[in-house]
């Protein structure tokens, strides 16, 4: 088992409530969850010509899996400000949407115990898929907006 530098005696996980979400170079207020980085390795089949009874495999494409983010509705207009934009994308000529913030690369930061930031991963030409505005209205509920969005993979940064 890998040890950890910050604390060698330490194996426990990090807690998954401790993470913040940047884009455009600030962190996006009130970001209650995120989905999983999920990532699948496509199986080639492939047979040899001696050999009819085995079917060796072979690492194809990887796939990327959506992923959806839930945002506390607040004053900050950079959620929906990209969130929106799904709803103009592929409008009638005068209404398009502009592709210069379309795209926007993502960074997950998970911070351990002590505060002190621990794993960072970019998440990278993120693009809105689905997004809700609001929920239904519920007068003992929390109002949560809904981001889906998709991406050509991520990598991970180990600061330990």
């Amino acid at each position: 088992m890998a040890q950890f530098t910050v604390n060698a005696q330490g194996f426990d996980p990090y807690k998954n409530f401790k993470f913040r979400v940047k884009w455009d170079g600030r962190y996006v207020a009130g970001i209650s969850k995120m989905g999983a980085l999920k990532q699948t390795k496509e199986v080639v089949k492939h047979r040899e010509g001696g050999d009819p009874s085995s079917s060796p495999k072979s690492p194809g494409r990887t796939e990327f899996e959506p992923i959806m983010l839930e945002h506390g509705v607040t004053h900050d207009k950079e959620f929906v400000k990209w969130g929106s934009k799904v709803r103009n994308s592929g409008a009638g000529l005068g209404s398009e949407t502009s592709l210069q913030d379309f795209r926007k690369d993502i960074i997950l930061e998970l911070y351990n115990e002590a505060r002190q930031l621990a794993i960072s991963y970019k998440i990278h030409r993120c693009w809105v898929s689905e997004f809700q505005a609001m929920p239904d209205l519920d007068a003992n509920a929390v109002s949560i907006a809904h981001i889906k969005f998709e991406n050509e993979g991520w990598e991970c940064d180990f600061l330990l």
